[in-house]
């Protein structure tokens, strides 16, 4: 039985593989210069009642994430390294991507992620560098409506305003200011794809704590440039599972991609030029289930660096207890990091970066203290404001109300919990790669991706020197420590990259400095997968600068044919 959308192929100029903020921005980029662009997205398209039932179960006092985004069966992987993939847990298949649950977060890499090798010996150096990407980066900001403060001494440099101001620190932010300060150690504000205000049509955040689910609009998702792409002429196809690229007779350009739909039916969509946008996992998958004859090894794989040199951000936590109330309100976002150890140089270990929890947890390190029920507003859509909240920090026994009769949600005490993340850098190595498991299928009969991931001893000094600097702030803090996660017992993070990286050399990478393929003149690839490095940063506001700058160089490709 099908819904009634057609499906079916149609005439285009550029078709787009994946809707998360890769292909979305792509094809909003290229349809407002009035190029035709068709979208294949394998997931469903979510509704404003979906947002709705997310946040609903996002405040229950449990859920199982992996149910929480789909209620049927999961996408099929193998896990086969010292960490565990968890790719249902971090991943969404749907219109929008992964960007609709993500937190928002939206630093820039540093200029040195751009240059290892030549600075310090390791790694790779990109084929273009952080001023290349320096205007893309200001555009991509305006694009999601980012917040921020340009207040980070250690941060990169910028010359462009935040195109909204940033959200106020928290009480407990203040806390851990004053414990850094002592030891010489900065903090900034955290820049967030967070409307601090009503923002190009979208509301302003309403402060449920509930970023992962935000039913608001307020927190920018990809389905923002879906729209935005259609508004322009582009077609969305949801539930268009592409099973394979294939080229023409002469290997030189893809012709083709096809692709399943729900009545069980497949079709063979043609176009101009073709973008692979599926992020760090699904990418490889995908030119690796293509192989042909000519390419035995996987489609733009005569590197051989398909799949390979996969990266992730290797991640560690201090959890401690104050005998003072700390006021962890699950606000739903960190509205601080430091970048003091994000350089260190040939000498020291890689880089990593600090964030201060808002979200309350357990003293013992358990689990996150949902909100209360009075918070829980789920008819009228009444809820205290990013303002509002901040006005606990010069309330930190919580003796102001919020509006409405709303207190902010807190954590029973003495002794208060407090927390702080790090997340560092891990070095691209062959051996963490994504593989093809033909062991296990998925509903289409393909093989299932094989995930290959471990730190590496590179990372592991990283993070150990990550777990001594939040020790020392703990312990200025007049903290009791309650609980350590390292790199031992962490899995996977949300952060795929490397997998299609790019290079100047077809011998040893799968994209250009314009993200073309070494081997097919009309294949792009729009991910994370090309970052050559993964620095210590999120990556989200670079793959949106990257695709930007992807979307100029297809532009002038299909305008001079």
């Amino acid at each position: 039985m099908t819904d009634g959308i057609d499906r079916t192929p149609s005439d285009t100029e550029a078709c787009i593989v994946g809707s998360g903020p890769a292909g979305a921005i792509t094809a909003y980029s290229l349809a407002r210069r009035g190029h035709d662009v068709t979208v294949l997205e394998a997931g469903e398209r979510l509704e404003p009642a979906d947002h709705r039932r997310r946040m609903e179960m996002w405040l229950r006092p449990s859920f199982d994430r992996d149910a929480f985004w789909r209620d049927d069966e999961r996408d099929a992987f193998t896990s086969t390294g010292d960490i565990y993939a968890r790719l249902n847990e971090t991943r969404l298949k749907a219109v929008g991507g992964t960007s609709v649950h993500w937190d928002g977060n939206t630093p820039r890499l540093h200029p040195k992620d751009f240059e290892m090798r030549s600075r310090y010996g390791r790694g790779r150096d990109w084929p273009i560098g952080y001023d290349d990407l320096r205007p893309y980066y200001a555009q991509a900001e305006r694009e999601m409506g980012v917040s921020g403060v340009d207040d980070n001494p250690h941060g990169p440099p910028r010359t462009d305003p935040y195109p909204q101001e940033g959200f106020p620190r928290s009480y407990s932010d203040s806390l851990f200011a004053e414990a850094c300060a002592a030891l010489g150690i900065s903090m900034a504000t955290q820049p967030k794809a967070i409307n601090a205000e009503a923002y190009d049509g979208r509301s302003e955040c309403v402060g449920y704590g509930v970023c992962n689910a935000c039913p608001s609009g307020a927190r920018y998702s990809a389905e923002v440039h879906v729209r935005r792409a259609e508004n322009h002429g582009a077609r969305i196809v949801d539930r268009a599972q592409v099973l394979r690229l294939e080229h023409d007779a002469s290997g030189d350009s893809v012709d083709s991609v096809l692709y399943a739909t729900p009545d069980g039916s497949t079709h063979r969509q043609e176009a101009d030029q073709f973008v692979v946008a599926c992020g760090g996992i699904e990418t490889p998958r995908l030119l690796l289930l293509s192989s042909s004859s000519q390419y035995p090894d996987g489609l733009a794989n005569s590197s051989g660096a398909v799949g390979r040199y996969l990266m992730d951000h290797p991640n560690v936590t201090t959890n401690a207890a104050l005998e003072e109330p700390t006021q962890q309100n699950n606000v739903g976002w960190v509205s601080s990091r430091s970048d003091q150890f994000y350089d260190p140089g040939a000498a020291g270990p890689g880089s990593f970066h600090l964030t201060f929890d808002n979200s309350a947890r357990a003293a013992s390190g358990g689990a996150q203290v949902r909100q209360p029920a009075s918070t829980r507003l789920l008819g009228a859509i009444t809820a205290p404001t990013p303002a509002g909240l901040a006005d606990v920090a010069t309330d930190p026994l919580n003796e102001t109300s919020l509006g409405d009769g709303l207190e902010p949600p807190t954590t029973d005490g003495p002794p208060y919990p407090l927390s702080i993340r790090g997340a560092g850098e891990m070095l691209p190595r062959a051996e963490n790669r994504v593989t093809l498991d033909r062991s296990t299928t998925d509903n289409h009969g393909r093989p299932v991706p094989s995930i290959e991931l471990s730190d590496g001893e590179y990372a592991q000094r990283t993070m150990e020197h990550c777990l001594e600097i939040q020790a020392d702030i703990m312990a200025e803090l007049g903290a009791e420590i309650t609980d350590v996660s390292t790199l031992s017992d962490r899995q996977m993070s949300t952060h795929h990259m490397g997998t299609t990286r790019m290079g100047t050399d077809p011998a040893e990478s799968v994209v250009d400095a314009q993200c073309r393929t070494h081997d097919l003149e009309n294949l792009w690839v729009a991910s994370s997968s090309v970052f050559p490095t993964g620095g210590a940063n999120n990556p989200t506001l670079t793959i949106a600068a990257l695709a930007l700058k992807t979307a100029d160089h297809i532009d002038e490709t299909l305008s001079s044919a």
